[in-house]
């Protein structure tokens, strides 16, 4: 039996699909390599020993995802495939309204004309908003401020409602929140293509000498020093939360929703002031106005998780800069030699 992973040569689908092989798991990766890259395939079979069947596919074309349904007995689904970036969303609705769902739809078709019954979807802590209080737990209550938030919101509840139809179906929605860090090789990372929407990937290409400064989106947040504050975790901590996921699915729990996050907040320059001290190099800023869609502070109450799925991250804020400094120093160009 498989696990079909979507988006499985991306930053978190890569890191996922290595924690999976290990784990004894068949995989098969889809993705149209919009923001990833063929070799990270090899790189994967590099780490695992293993080597996960691959597609090249857009998952919006339901066409080629029935030849996959078709050559693959798959067992369960994890869904990372998305466009994904808060600013880029506010600038191109309609790309990320099209994308997102249509992706989703087109899975949840194929997956009930083939039986597949288990799926675990690549949600967001976006889906809070601006959070009432904190530490957000998982029935705080839910709105979004940004087009690619809501999209992800509209994927839950277009999950809850097909859920209600079909209760033979087995749901995991993963609210995470900011991954940052890479596998402890050095060999994959974040990578994306062109200029970097996330913050660590940005500064650690101020770093290299490849970008002049990192822009800070506002100063002025009702926080500890008035810069955005983010619950950031592990890639490796997250892709290890998608296998208890999984686990999970496999007690038939129906439709079940954890957050993966640390529980603790980091400012932007609190996060700046910790990768200089793990890289050894100081990371040029200049302060910026707030971006649109932005939100002062959000972090996480992971106690869920924890009790359900025996899962909790175990590497922090020193850990998750030192392995985004050792992938970036050791691929400095990313993927492209």
């Amino acid at each position: 039996m498989a696990v079909l992973v979507t988006g499985g040569a991306g930053y978190i689908g890569s890191h996922t699909s290595i924690e999976l092989l290990e784990a004894g798991h068949e995989v098969i990766i889809v993705d149209n390599l919009c923001n990833s890259d063929k070799i990270v395939l090899e790189r994967i079979k590099e780490l695992s020993g293993k080597s996960p069947k691959f597609y090249e596919i857009d998952i919006t074309d339901k066409e080629k995802m029935e030849v996959v349904f078709k050559e693959n007995k798959i067992n369960s689904i994890i869904h990372f495939a998305a466009l994904k970036a808060v600013g880029e969303s506010v600038a191109m609705p309609v790309e990320y309204y099209s994308n997102n769902l249509i992706s989703t739809l087109v899975l949840f078709e194929l997956m009930k004309k083939y039986n597949v019954k288990n799926f675990v979807f690549s949600s967001s802590a976006t889906v809070y908003g601006d959070p009432e209080k904190l530490p957000i737990l998982e029935d705080s209550s839910l709105s979004v401020t940004n087009p690619y938030g809501r999209t992800k919101l509209m994927i839950e509840d277009m999950l809850r409602d097909i859920y209600y139809a079909d209760n033979s179906l087995n749901i995991a929605i993963l609210r995470y929140f900011n991954p940052i860090g890479a596998h402890k090789s050095g060999i994959i990372g974040e990578e994306p293509n062109g200029i970097p929407n996330n913050i660590m990937p940005y500064i650690t290409k101020v770093a290299v000498g490849q970008l002049p400064h990192l822009n800070v989106f506002g100063d002025d947040y009702n926080t500890v020093d008035g810069t955005g504050v983010r619950d950031y975790i592990h890639v490796l901590d997250l892709a290890h939360g998608h296998v208890k996921a999984l686990e999970k699915l496999s007690e038939n729990p129906g439709i079940v929703t954890y957050n993966l996050g640390t529980g603790r907040g980091y400012s932007v320059l609190e996060l700046v002031k910790a990768f200089s001290k793990a890289s050894g190099k100081e990371i040029p800023y200049k302060i910026t106005d707030r971006r649109p869609g932005d939100i002062a502070s959000c972090y996480s109450d992971p106690t869920k998780a924890e009790k359900e799925l025996g899962w909790k991250a175990k590497y922090g804020i020193d850990e998750m800069c030192e392995d985004s400094w050792r992938w970036q120093s050791q691929n400095p160009n990313g993927y492209k030699k």
